[in-house]
């Protein structure tokens, strides 16, 4: 960089740099606005998704069946299984009884 020896020079020289700052402060807004790739978190889509699943998975139906049902991918319903799974060796009474509940309103 070369070295600023006039106010002129300076002055110039602060206007291109705010020009510069406020492209990137658009830039910034862009990645700070665009929605995240990958798994989402447990918000009440996903709850409302798993507890169907838990419902029809109980009730034997066929993963691919309950993927389509739901229009999840097979991986997804996949993902389900082993967090139903993860949470039916932690405490097998509240998971199953979860269900029960839902079956006998």
């Amino acid at each position: 960089m070369k070295k600023i020896k006039t106010f002129e020079e300076a002055m110039a020289r602060i206007e291109e740099l705010e020009r510069e700052n406020a492209d990137l402060r658009k830039e910034l807004e862009y990645y700070k606005q665009r929605k995240a790739s990958g798994r989402q978190p447990h918000n009440a889509k996903w709850t409302a998704i798993y507890n169907d699943f838990v419902i029809c998975y109980e009730k034997g139906m066929d993963l691919i069946e309950i993927a389509d049902r739901n229009g999840i991918s097979k991986r997804s319903v996949y993902r389900y299984k082993a967090y139903y799974e993860e949470m039916l060796k932690k405490n097998p009474k509240v998971v199953a009884g979860a269900t029960e509940k839902k079956k006998g309103e």
